[in-house]
């Protein structure tokens, strides 16, 4: 597994991927994303920020991820361990269906501490559906715990840390 930035160009193929992981959560009662978000625009956006990261597996795309500083609003709701400035947010994060149940998302997010370790990041915050478990149980597998919520338009979102 490695992961690589990549350019708009690859937007496209990526966001095929995702399509097909929403199809997949709907299918499973998941109703966090939608066509109305996250949308090819927002990954292109990404692209263009120089944010969007995929994961690969013998040179196929496993998943994706958004890593900056970019906080919503409802950030403010979180009880957060680390206050300061050297912390990384995760986005997006989706693991491609045909990698889904292999650990690509655990192995994932521990590929991301390492690296931001270098840069002397001290924390990596996330917001993750509550009507995921999944995602919730992974997480907190991972180390990373709740501290707070955020409601939007699909639901409740747990605000989560992991201080490093």
């Amino acid at each position: 597994m490695k992961i690589k930035k990549v350019s708009v160009s690859d937007v496209p193929a990526i966001f095929t991927f995702v399509k097909a992981a929403i199809s997949k959560m709907i299918s499973q009662g998941i109703f966090q994303w939608d066509e109305i978000y996250p949308t090819q625009e927002d990954f292109i956006a990404d692209a263009q920020n120089n944010q969007l990261c995929i994961v690969e597996i013998e040179e196929k795309a496993a998943a994706c991820f958004v890593l900056n500083k970019d906080c919503d609003e409802e950030y403010k709701n979180g009880t957060w361990s680390y206050t300061g400035d050297d912390y990384v947010v995760i986005h997006r994060l989706c693991v491609n269906p045909e990698f889904q149940n292999q650990g690509v998302g655990q192995k994932t997010c521990l590929m991301i501490e390492e690296l931001v370790k270098p840069q002397e990041v001290k924390a990596i915050k996330l917001d993750c559906f509550t009507q995921n478990p999944y995602s919730l149980k992974m997480y907190e597998k991972l180390g990373y715990k709740i501290v707070g919520y955020a409601d939007w338009r699909k639901g409740r979102f747990a605000l989560m840390e992991k201080v490093l």
